[in-house]
Protein backbone atom coordinates (compact mmCIF):
# COMPACT_ATOMS: atom_id res chain seq x y z
CA UNK A 1 0.00 0.00 0.00
CA UNK A 2 1.07 3.55 -0.49
CA UNK A 3 0.47 5.43 2.97
CA UNK A 4 0.61 8.42 3.91
CA UNK A 5 2.03 9.69 7.77
CA UNK A 6 1.36 12.74 8.54
CA UNK A 7 2.55 14.30 12.08
CA UNK A 8 2.44 18.07 13.19
CA UNK A 9 6.32 17.70 14.23
CA UNK A 10 8.52 19.37 11.51
CA UNK A 11 11.41 17.15 10.14
CA UNK A 12 14.63 17.22 12.16
CA UNK A 13 12.42 18.02 15.77
CA UNK A 14 13.15 15.75 18.55
CA UNK A 15 9.80 15.37 19.75
CA UNK A 16 8.07 12.75 21.01
CA UNK A 17 5.47 13.05 17.73
CA UNK A 18 8.48 13.05 15.31
CA UNK A 19 10.02 10.85 16.97
CA UNK A 20 6.98 8.11 16.79
CA UNK A 21 6.30 8.93 13.16
CA UNK A 22 9.80 8.16 12.39
CA UNK A 23 9.17 5.02 14.16
CA UNK A 24 6.28 3.65 12.60
CA UNK A 25 7.52 4.89 9.39
CA UNK A 26 10.40 2.34 9.42
CA UNK A 27 7.81 -0.59 10.49
CA UNK A 28 5.37 0.21 7.93
CA UNK A 29 8.04 0.05 5.49
CA UNK A 30 9.23 -2.78 7.10
CA UNK A 31 5.74 -4.29 6.14
CA UNK A 32 6.51 -4.24 2.80
CA UNK A 33 4.80 -0.54 2.09
CA UNK A 34 5.41 2.63 0.74
CA UNK A 35 5.20 5.07 3.10
CA UNK A 36 5.73 8.79 3.00
CA UNK A 37 5.79 11.29 6.45
CA UNK A 38 4.49 14.74 5.97
CA UNK A 39 3.11 17.91 8.37
CA UNK A 40 0.19 18.13 6.13
CA UNK A 41 -2.07 16.21 3.81
CA UNK A 42 -1.66 18.13 -0.05
CA UNK A 43 -4.06 15.98 -1.73
CA UNK A 44 -1.67 13.32 -3.17
CA UNK A 45 -3.26 10.19 -3.75
CA UNK A 46 -2.97 7.48 -1.02
CA UNK A 47 -4.18 4.23 -0.23
CA UNK A 48 -4.49 4.76 3.71
CA UNK A 49 -3.69 7.45 6.18
CA UNK A 50 -2.37 7.67 9.38
CA UNK A 51 -2.59 11.24 11.25
CA UNK A 52 -0.68 11.33 14.35
CA UNK A 53 -2.62 13.83 16.25
CA UNK A 54 -6.18 14.11 16.52
CA UNK A 55 -6.77 18.28 16.89
CA UNK A 56 -3.55 19.82 15.49
CA UNK A 57 -3.85 17.24 12.07
CA UNK A 58 -7.46 17.99 11.69
CA UNK A 59 -7.15 19.90 8.56
CA UNK A 60 -5.70 16.69 6.88
CA UNK A 61 -7.95 14.40 8.68
CA UNK A 62 -10.77 16.02 7.18
CA UNK A 63 -8.80 16.81 3.41
CA UNK A 64 -8.36 12.65 3.21
CA UNK A 65 -11.72 12.01 4.12
CA UNK A 66 -12.97 14.15 1.19
CA UNK A 67 -11.36 12.92 -1.30
CA UNK A 68 -11.16 9.39 0.13
CA UNK A 69 -14.03 8.36 1.46
CA UNK A 70 -13.90 4.95 0.84
CA UNK A 71 -10.22 4.37 2.06
CA UNK A 72 -9.07 3.46 5.14
CA UNK A 73 -7.90 6.34 7.86
CA UNK A 74 -6.45 5.70 10.66
CA UNK A 75 -5.55 8.45 13.76
CA UNK A 76 -2.89 8.02 16.65
CA UNK A 77 -4.40 10.22 20.02
CA UNK A 78 -1.58 12.26 21.73
CA UNK A 79 -1.74 13.08 25.20
CA UNK A 80 -2.69 17.08 24.53
CA UNK A 81 -5.47 15.26 22.52
CA UNK A 82 -6.71 13.11 25.67
CA UNK A 83 -6.14 15.77 28.00
CA UNK A 84 -6.17 19.19 26.43
CA UNK A 85 -7.61 19.64 23.38
CA UNK A 86 -10.75 17.39 23.50
CA UNK A 87 -12.02 19.98 25.77
CA UNK A 88 -10.48 23.36 24.45
CA UNK A 89 -11.61 22.38 20.82
CA UNK A 90 -13.94 19.52 21.28
CA UNK A 91 -15.62 20.23 17.71
CA UNK A 92 -11.78 19.55 15.46
CA UNK A 93 -10.39 17.08 17.61
CA UNK A 94 -14.22 14.80 18.07
CA UNK A 95 -14.65 14.95 14.21
CA UNK A 96 -11.17 13.41 13.69
CA UNK A 97 -12.29 10.96 16.02
CA UNK A 98 -15.39 10.34 14.66
CA UNK A 99 -13.83 10.89 10.78
CA UNK A 100 -11.40 7.89 11.46
CA UNK A 101 -11.83 3.67 10.50
CA UNK A 102 -9.29 3.30 13.38
CA UNK A 103 -7.98 5.27 16.67
CA UNK A 104 -4.34 4.38 18.03
CA UNK A 105 -4.03 5.07 21.96
CA UNK A 106 -0.47 4.36 23.17
CA UNK A 107 -1.58 3.21 27.08
CA UNK A 108 -4.12 0.96 28.64
CA UNK A 109 -6.39 3.51 30.01
CA UNK A 110 -6.22 6.02 26.57
CA UNK A 111 -10.23 4.36 26.33
CA UNK A 112 -11.62 6.22 29.25
CA UNK A 113 -10.63 9.39 28.24
CA UNK A 114 -13.05 9.14 24.81
CA UNK A 115 -15.98 9.36 23.70
CA UNK A 116 -17.94 6.32 24.52
CA UNK A 117 -19.38 6.10 20.82
CA UNK A 118 -15.65 6.05 19.28
CA UNK A 119 -14.35 3.25 21.91
CA UNK A 120 -14.65 0.39 19.57
CA UNK A 121 -12.70 2.34 17.20
CA UNK A 122 -9.38 1.92 19.35
CA UNK A 123 -6.38 -0.26 19.28
CA UNK A 124 -3.52 0.36 21.70
CA UNK A 125 -0.32 -0.03 20.22
CA UNK A 126 2.69 -0.14 23.30
CA UNK A 127 5.46 2.34 21.74
CA UNK A 128 9.27 0.17 21.24
CA UNK A 129 12.40 0.76 22.32
CA UNK A 130 15.36 -2.23 21.41
CA UNK A 131 16.94 -3.51 24.47
CA UNK A 132 20.23 -1.84 25.17
CA UNK A 133 22.96 -4.87 25.69
CA UNK A 134 24.91 -3.23 28.76
CA UNK A 135 24.27 -1.18 31.39
CA UNK A 136 27.28 1.34 32.20
CA UNK A 137 28.80 1.39 35.72
CA UNK A 138 26.98 4.32 37.33
CA UNK A 139 28.91 7.69 39.04
CA UNK A 140 30.69 6.63 41.76
CA UNK A 141 30.08 10.10 43.99
CA UNK A 142 26.73 10.97 43.29
CA UNK A 143 23.52 9.27 42.52
CA UNK A 144 22.48 10.48 38.98
CA UNK A 145 19.10 10.66 38.46
CA UNK A 146 17.86 11.72 34.74
CA UNK A 147 14.47 14.11 33.78
CA UNK A 148 14.49 13.35 29.88
CA UNK A 149 11.71 15.95 28.38
CA UNK A 150 11.61 19.38 26.36
CA UNK A 151 11.09 22.29 28.67
CA UNK A 152 6.99 23.23 28.05
CA UNK A 153 4.52 23.22 30.79
CA UNK A 154 2.81 19.84 30.40
CA UNK A 155 6.40 18.42 31.01
CA UNK A 156 6.33 20.06 34.39
CA UNK A 157 10.11 20.04 33.68
CA UNK A 158 11.82 21.36 36.79
CA UNK A 159 9.82 19.46 39.27
CA UNK A 160 12.70 16.78 39.96
CA UNK A 161 15.19 20.05 40.39
CA UNK A 162 13.02 21.84 42.99
CA UNK A 163 12.66 18.31 44.88
CA UNK A 164 16.21 18.01 45.10
CA UNK A 165 16.21 21.60 47.09
CA UNK A 166 14.14 19.52 49.87
CA UNK A 167 17.10 16.89 50.38
CA UNK A 168 19.51 16.81 53.40
CA UNK A 169 22.58 18.38 52.81
CA UNK A 170 24.96 14.75 52.58
CA UNK A 171 22.50 13.70 50.09
CA UNK A 172 24.28 12.85 46.98
CA UNK A 173 21.22 13.02 44.21
CA UNK A 174 21.57 15.02 41.00
CA UNK A 175 19.46 15.56 38.32
CA UNK A 176 20.35 16.12 35.16
CA UNK A 177 18.03 17.11 32.38
CA UNK A 178 18.11 16.70 29.08
CA UNK A 179 15.69 18.26 26.30
CA UNK A 180 15.19 21.47 24.47
CA UNK A 181 13.63 24.93 25.74
CA UNK A 182 9.98 25.64 23.80
CA UNK A 183 11.53 29.06 24.31
CA UNK A 184 13.45 31.88 25.84
CA UNK A 185 11.49 31.85 29.26
CA UNK A 186 11.78 28.28 29.50
CA UNK A 187 15.93 28.54 28.68
CA UNK A 188 15.98 31.47 31.51
CA UNK A 189 14.47 29.61 33.81
CA UNK A 190 16.31 26.21 33.05
CA UNK A 191 19.65 28.86 33.54
CA UNK A 192 18.85 30.22 36.95
CA UNK A 193 17.45 26.84 38.41
CA UNK A 194 21.15 26.18 37.33
CA UNK A 195 22.40 28.83 39.05
CA UNK A 196 20.64 28.85 42.05
CA UNK A 197 20.65 24.46 42.60
CA UNK A 198 23.88 23.01 42.81
CA UNK A 199 22.24 19.58 42.61
CA UNK A 200 20.56 20.38 38.84
CA UNK A 201 22.33 20.45 35.44
CA UNK A 202 20.44 21.25 31.99
CA UNK A 203 22.54 19.83 29.18
CA UNK A 204 19.96 21.03 26.62
CA UNK A 205 18.63 19.23 23.11
CA UNK A 206 21.18 16.24 22.70
CA UNK A 207 20.89 13.31 20.01
CA UNK A 208 19.06 9.62 20.70
CA UNK A 209 22.62 7.78 21.31
CA UNK A 210 23.36 10.64 24.37
CA UNK A 211 19.73 9.78 25.66
CA UNK A 212 20.34 6.32 25.68
CA UNK A 213 23.69 6.37 26.95
CA UNK A 214 22.66 8.61 29.77
CA UNK A 215 19.95 6.16 30.38
CA UNK A 216 22.01 3.06 30.58
CA UNK A 217 24.54 5.05 33.67
CA UNK A 218 21.88 6.52 35.47
CA UNK A 219 20.23 5.26 38.85
CA UNK A 220 16.56 6.87 38.34
CA UNK A 221 14.57 8.40 35.63
CA UNK A 222 11.77 11.00 36.98
CA UNK A 223 8.65 11.82 34.72
CA UNK A 224 6.79 14.65 36.54
CA UNK A 225 4.29 15.58 33.42
CA UNK A 226 1.20 16.75 33.79
CA UNK A 227 -0.42 14.83 30.69
CA UNK A 228 0.91 12.17 28.54
CA UNK A 229 -0.29 10.05 25.87
CA UNK A 230 2.47 7.48 26.09
CA UNK A 231 6.12 8.65 26.91
CA UNK A 232 8.47 7.73 24.66
CA UNK A 233 11.01 8.04 27.43
CA UNK A 234 9.34 5.72 29.22
CA UNK A 235 9.68 3.09 27.01
CA UNK A 236 13.47 4.22 26.72
CA UNK A 237 13.85 4.03 30.29
CA UNK A 238 11.87 0.43 30.58
CA UNK A 239 14.78 -0.96 27.34
CA UNK A 240 17.50 0.36 29.02
CA UNK A 241 16.50 -0.86 32.78
CA UNK A 242 16.68 2.05 34.45
CA UNK A 243 13.84 2.71 37.58
CA UNK A 244 11.54 4.94 37.07
CA UNK A 245 9.25 7.34 39.43
CA UNK A 246 6.90 9.12 37.81
CA UNK A 247 3.70 11.51 38.31
CA UNK A 248 0.33 9.53 38.88
CA UNK A 249 -0.94 10.47 35.50
CA UNK A 250 -3.27 8.05 33.14
CA UNK A 251 -0.32 8.46 30.47
CA UNK A 252 2.55 6.64 32.96
CA UNK A 253 -0.36 4.55 34.92
CA UNK A 254 -1.83 2.81 31.57
CA UNK A 255 2.10 2.15 31.16
CA UNK A 256 3.51 1.00 34.40
CA UNK A 257 0.28 -1.01 35.73
CA UNK A 258 -1.59 0.37 38.88
CA UNK A 259 0.07 -0.59 41.37
CA UNK A 260 3.44 0.36 40.35
CA UNK A 261 5.43 2.22 43.49
CA UNK A 262 7.26 4.62 41.63
CA UNK A 263 4.38 7.28 41.10
CA UNK A 264 3.98 10.66 42.99
CA UNK A 265 0.87 13.24 43.55
CA UNK A 266 1.27 15.28 40.00
CA UNK A 267 3.03 18.55 41.32
CA UNK A 268 3.75 17.23 44.59
CA UNK A 269 7.40 18.74 45.29
CA UNK A 270 7.16 17.37 48.67
CA UNK A 271 6.68 13.52 47.98
CA UNK A 272 8.89 13.46 44.98
CA UNK A 273 11.47 14.48 46.94
CA UNK A 274 10.63 11.66 49.54
CA UNK A 275 10.66 9.13 47.03
CA UNK A 276 14.28 10.17 46.09
CA UNK A 277 15.38 10.00 48.73
CA UNK A 278 13.76 6.48 49.65
CA UNK A 279 15.33 5.43 46.40
CA UNK A 280 19.02 6.85 47.25
CA UNK A 281 18.80 5.39 50.29
CA UNK A 282 16.96 2.21 50.58
CA UNK A 283 18.18 -0.04 47.97
CA UNK A 284 15.47 -2.59 48.38
CA UNK A 285 12.90 -0.02 47.22
CA UNK A 286 15.28 0.54 44.18
CA UNK A 287 15.30 -2.96 43.27
CA UNK A 288 11.47 -3.44 43.67
CA UNK A 289 11.45 -0.42 40.88
CA UNK A 290 13.64 -2.10 39.03
CA UNK A 291 11.77 -5.75 39.21
CA UNK A 292 8.35 -3.67 38.35
CA UNK A 293 9.84 -2.12 35.28
CA UNK A 294 11.28 -5.25 34.44
CA UNK A 295 7.92 -7.03 34.06
CA UNK A 296 6.65 -4.01 32.07
CA UNK A 297 9.28 -4.65 29.37
CA UNK A 298 7.63 -7.31 27.51
CA UNK A 299 4.93 -4.37 26.34
CA UNK A 300 8.03 -2.64 24.56
CA UNK A 301 9.28 -5.04 22.56
CA UNK A 302 9.34 -3.83 18.73
CA UNK A 303 8.30 -7.85 17.43
CA UNK A 304 5.23 -6.76 19.53
CA UNK A 305 4.87 -3.54 17.90
CA UNK A 306 5.22 -4.46 14.54
CA UNK A 307 2.73 -7.33 15.35
CA UNK A 308 -0.01 -4.69 16.17
CA UNK A 309 0.71 -2.88 13.41
CA UNK A 310 0.09 -5.71 11.07
CA UNK A 311 -2.89 -6.75 12.55
CA UNK A 312 -4.13 -3.37 12.60
CA UNK A 313 -3.44 -3.61 8.58
CA UNK A 314 -4.83 -6.86 8.23
CA UNK A 315 -8.08 -5.77 10.14
CA UNK A 316 -8.61 -2.56 8.15
CA UNK A 317 -8.14 -4.62 4.71
CA UNK A 318 -10.63 -7.38 5.48
CA UNK A 319 -13.14 -4.36 6.72
CA UNK A 320 -12.51 -2.92 3.12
Amino acid sequence: MNIRLITPAAEGSRTGNRTTAMRWAQILSGLGHHVGVDTRYDGTSADLMVALHAWRSAESIRAFRDRHPERPLVVALTGTDLYRFQHTHPEATHSSMALADRLVGLHDLVGNAIPHAVRGKLRIIYQSAPAQPDRLAPLRRSFEVLVIGHLREEKDPLRAARAARFLPAESCVRIVHLGKAHDEHWAGIASQEMADNRRYRWLGEVPGWRVRRALARARLMVLSSTMEGGANVISEALAAGTPIIASRIDGSVGLLGGDYPGYFPVGDTAALAALLRRAECESAFLDVLRRHCAARAPLIDPARERGAWRDLLAELSDAG
